[in-house]
This record gives structure tokens, sequence and C-alpha cells, in this order.
């Protein structure tokens, strides 16, 4: 209890989460399993086909210009707040609450998503291998309740969940990438990476679908104050969990190709019903029933890890929100012995409760709908969620004529490659959502809406108590 004695009640538990720590919570909110199933093989069809492995290598260095400036800000901005922090202390208070109501938003979005696919992937596993029909929302509720408990409890405990469940992911799918290159048959060549390969079909499509993939690694920041030496942990974790995620899907995406060949890949995706099952197909070929099977329950486990990082980002955001006055105070209070953002936490659960059984009740399939729709314009908002920090890192080391080379040239470049790849979404989010309709033309005006909400939070904050306000940004320990 002597941990509990000192804690005031409104700290995180610090000094707990290492380098591999930090890296499977991030690593595990992009879903690596969850992208070489489902997102890759669409990204193929609808992109350019077998230049998918280029187009990951593009995506990886556009990243890296991001990482550079994110991580020297990281040195100097250490607070569980994350891209709130960042636009508080680069761009204004302003933009801080725009910034932080977007990544609420945001991250949101995508975490209905993951319930929406686990619901899905869960009960049609249960339905083939037990012969029972559950419906998919009741298999959602079930992963949202273990994520709640884990969430509830001490920090490090997630990180060992995460940490095997991600370990089997690379396991199982390695195994796979093994079975192609080892069979005989694959088509082994640079072709891939070949400009006749990058510039057939829509190149900007499949990188827009790659970015989507990387969706969770730039979330290193908020753990920052549950870090171990944070200045080093963080950008360690970046840079490891970036590198590890993109050598991951560059060199399993191009054993993907390699199995078909790059020349047959377009048709053989095009004669299948659900281009997700190209994946386990290749499984079933290559390695047996045994590694398909294994695979698709590894899907569950892979959606189930996504939607636990996500759960402790979205509590972080809650928590650091209501520590600086922009949402009640309450949720800013942590547990006395977990110390844990408990309020928080409970209080994304119940939130993330209640917008899913929204869904439920208005009849929305948890694949086209949830999955596809709500969880594309989430991905839409962490683009612009990584512009703004790069814009962030630029005001923050304005002056800085030192940090140009290092620091301020690559968070440049990055700032402008996000914007276009922000609004080439924008442009073609039915291609991003899977599909158009009406509804869906409209859902990026919703990221809009929503920084509109967080700036006039702000002001509220400025004209309720304007000394508070001029130190967003600075609240923590």
């Amino acid at each position: 209890m002597a941990t509990a004695a000192r804690n005031s009640g409104h700290e995180l538990r610090a000094g707990t989460l290492g380098v591999g720590a930090v890296t499977f919570f991030v690593v595990s909110a992009a879903g690596p399993l969850v992208a070489i199933a489902a997102g890759v093989p669409v990204a193929m069809l609808l992109g350019n086909g077998a230049g998918i492995p280029a187009m990951f290598v593009i995506a990886v260095c556009i990243l890296l210009t991001f990482a550079a400036g994110y991580t020297a800000m990281a040195h100097h901005v250490r607070s569980t707040g994350g891209f709130y922090v960042f636009a508080a202390r680069g761009l204004g208070g302003h933009a801080a609450g725009g910034t932080a109501a977007i990544a609420l938003f945001s991250y949101t979005s995508i975490q209905i998503g993951l319930y929406g696919l686990f619901g899905s992937a869960a009960s049609d596993f249960i339905r083939a291998h037990a012969g029972i029909q559950l419906p998919w929302w009741l298999c959602a509720c079930a992963a949202m309740l273990v994520a709640a408990v884990l969430g509830y409890r001490q920090v490090d405990l997630s990180a060992r969940v995460l940490a095997t469940l991600v370990i089997c992911e690379y396991l199982v799918v390695f195994v796979l990438d093994i079975a192609v290159l080892t069979g005989g048959s694959a088509e082994i060549s640079a072709a891939a990476f070949m400009p006749a390969a990058i510039e057939r079909g829509s190149p900007a499509i499949g990188l827009l679908m790659c970015f989507a993939a990387f969706i969770g690694f730039e979330a290193t920041t908020i753990y920052a104050e549950e870090a171990r030496n944070p200045g080093r942990t963080i950008p360690i974790a970046t840079y490891l969990s970036l590198l590890l995620i993109g050598g991951f899907y560059v060199f399993s995406s191009w054993c993907l190709v390699a199995a078909v060949g790059h020349a047959r890949l377009s048709a053989a995706l095009s004669v299948l019903h659900d281009p997700t099952t190209f994946v386990f197909q290749i499984a079933d070929e290559r390695a047996g029933m045994a590694l398909a099977t294994a695979m698709r329950l590894l899907l569950l486990t892979s959606a189930f890890a996504a939607i636990l990082a996500f759960h402790n980002s979205i509590s972080r955001y809650l928590f650091a929100m209501g520590r600086e006055g922009l949402l009640p105070e309450r949720l800013s209070r942590t547990h006395l012995l977990h110390l844990s953002p408990h309020v928080a936490s409970v209080t994304q659960s119940l939130s993330a409760w209640v917008i899913m059984m929204l869904f439920v009740v208005a009849g929305a399939d948890p694949i086209t709908v949830l999955f596809a729709r709500v969880s594309a314009v989430g991905t839409l908002g962490v683009v612009a969620l990584m512009a703004i920090a790069s814009a962030a890192v630029l005001g923050y080391f304005r002056g800085q004529s030192g940090n140009w080379l290092r620091v301020r040239a690559p968070s440049l470049v990055s700032t402008v490659s996000l914007l276009c790849v922000f609004t080439f979404g924008c442009v073609r989010f039915d291609v991003l959502a899977g599909g158009f309709s009406p509804l869906v033309e409209w859902l990026p005006v919703l990221l809009l809406a929503t920084a509109a909400v967080g700036v006039l939070m702000a002001d509220a904050l400025r004209r309720r108590d304007a000394d508070h306000f001029r130190t967003l940004g600075r609240t923590a320990p």
C-alpha cells in the first residue's frame, strides 16, 4: 500500500513501461494481422496490385520524416496528452482543443470499427467450429468487457497481454511467408518494386490504403508519463515500431505477390467474392488447413489487441483533457492502487458501448458500415492529427536554426506530405470507406465539425479561466 500512499489520485504509474512495452502497445493498435489479412488484399485490388510492397516502402519513408520531428519534440514535451499536447505547445490553446476533439473522435471511430470486425469474425468462427449462432454484437460486448477490465487495472498487465498476442500474430504470418518462399512455385523477384508495378492501376489509392495500415504507431507519446526514462524510451519505441511494422508489411505483402505472381495477382483477386479471404486461401494451399484456421483465430486476437490498445489511448486522452479543464476534472483521477486512469477508462467503455449499440439498433452491418466506413473516417482523422503534429513541431522549434536539417526540414516535408494524403483521402473517401453513398460523401465533414467543437471547448476554458488556458499542454508531473 506504499504506492497508494504516495499517489495523489491524479498521477499515472510512472516508470512502468520500457521500450518493449510501449512498442507492443502501438504495434497492437496497428493490428498487423488485420492489415495483412483484410487491408492488403483490398489495397492490391483497388490500388496498384503487385506494386503495394513498394507503396509500403514509400509510406515508411514519409512516416520517418514525421518521426524525426515527433521524437525531437517528445524530448521536451512529456505528457500523456499526445497530439493534443503537441498542438498546445506548438500552435496554441485553440488548436489544442480542436486537436483533442479530433483525436477522441478518430480513435473512437477506429475502435468501433474494430468491434464490428471482431464481432463479425468471432460470430463466424464460433458458428463454423462449434455450430452455435451468436449475434456479432454479443461477441463484441464480450471483447469490450475484457478490455474494460484490463484498462481499469495497471498498465503493465495490458502490456503483457498485448505482447503475447502480437508475437503470435507475427509468428503465424512469418510461417505463411516461409511456406510461400519455400514452396517451389513462388515467383521470387524484385518486380513488385520496379516502376512498371508501381505505376500500374491507382498508386495514389494504394498509398492511401497503405497509410491506413500504420494507424496506431504514432501513439507512443501517450505513454510518456508511464515510461521509464521517457526521453529515451519514447523516441526508440517510435522508430522501432515504425520499422517493425513497415518491414513486416513490405516483406509479407511481397510474399503474397510471390505466391500468385505479379502478372496474375489482379486476376486472382478479382474473381474472389470477398478479397479478405485471399490470405486464408493462400495459407490453406501452401501450409494446410491448420495454419489457415490458426490465422482466422489470431485475426480475432489481433482485432482484440487493437481494441485494447485504442481503449488505453482514448482513456489517456480523456484523462489529460480532464486534468487541464477541457473536460470534467473527475476524468483525471487515478486508481489509488493500480494508478490507472480508471474513471476515464470506465467512461471510455461506457461511451463505446452506447455508440456501438446505437449502430446495432439501427441495423448497421458490422463490416461494411462499422469496419469499412466508420473506421475509415477515423483513419482520415489520424492522418490529419499527424499533419497537425508536424506543423506543431515547426511552431515549437521556430527560430532555432540549429534544428533545421535534423528536425524542421523533415517536419516540413511530413506536414506537406500528410496534408496531401489527407486531401486525397477526402476526395477519394469512397474508396477508403469501401463504397459510395450520400452518407459516405459527408463523413469527412464530421472531422471539421468535431474540430470546431474542440475549438469552442478551448475558448470556453479561455473565458472561464484565462490563466489555465495559457498553460494548456503544460500540466504534467
